[in-house]
């Protein structure tokens, strides 16, 4: 592995510090996860956007970053209090430090991993507990989709669907969002995610080269308490450097 996405959720607070520790010869492709959602049937569904090489002084787009990182602290704070009121031995205390800056729904899950109410992140993801629709999950305020890529194409920035069939996340969108988002200027989507299984993948290959969208890869790995490993999913050399052409509001670090 010689390049590494750091995508956290709605914040770039780690790439400075990521940069200045790269080994020789690693690069790195920075970004944000980007939280958003899209009206379908009637009802509101939870999507993430990774918006990589985007310009991050731009001030509407970092505007709307400082939004979601507070609405996602007080979401997640809403949702401890919930599964504390249920007996579970989980402190939002413990999750501030868990999260040692922007708090949001990971670590949630991690904090209900460090207090061994759940094995794995991915078990607290589910509708058991914190996964859209779940038990202690709350819906939130999200910007629309088309915003959120209109910001990140004005940020120099290109946009990515991730995990769009990952189901047991909860809800998902049918092929006819996609269409939509690359009409709206969508420049790649996440085919190889652990959540995906092979039928998915195959559905989301053919999508992608229907709509000439990149089609990436990724472990999507969150850290300690995440049985995912960092690298077991990749994005091919070309469909990176598919990305890397199509930007302009940043450019990879290389140490």
């Amino acid at each position: 592995m010689d390049v590494l996405a750091l995508t956290d959720h709605d914040t770039t607070g780690g790439l400075d510090r990521a940069a200045a520790a790269l080994p020789a010869g690693m690069t790195l492709l920075p970004g944000a996860e980007i939280s958003c959602s899209v009206q379908v049937s009637g009802r509101r569904i939870a999507l993430h956007v990774l918006a990589y090489l985007f310009d991050r002084a731009e001030p509407r787009f970092a505007a709307a970053r400082a939004r979601l990182r507070d609405d996602r602290a007080n979401h997640a704070r809403r949702m401890v209090e919930r599964i504390a009121a249920a007996g579970h031995p989980v402190r939002w205390e413990r999750v501030q430090e868990l999260a040692r800056g922007t708090v949001g729904r990971p670590h949630v899950a991690a904090a209900l991993v460090d207090a061994g109410v759940v094995p794995t992140v991915e078990a607290a993801f589910t509708r058991e507990w914190i996964g859209s629709g779940g038990r202690f999950w709350l819906p939130k305020q999200q910007p629309d989709v088309w915003e959120t890529l209109r910001m990140i194409r004005a940020a120099g920035g290109v946009s990515v669907f991730a995990h769009p069939f990952a189901s047991a996340r909860g809800d998902t969108v049918g092929p006819e969002v996609i269409v939509d988002m690359a009409r709206a200027g969508l420049t790649g989507v996440e085919v190889d995610h652990p959540d995906h299984t092979p039928p998915d993948r195959e559905r989301l290959r053919a999508l992608a080269a229907e709509l000439d969208l990149v089609a990436t890869g990724s472990s999507d790995f969150h850290g300690a308490g995440d049985r995912r490993v960092l690298g077991s999913e990749s994005t091919s050399r070309e469909s990176y450097e598919a990305l890397v052409a199509r930007a302009s509001g940043a450019a990879p670090i290389t140490g």
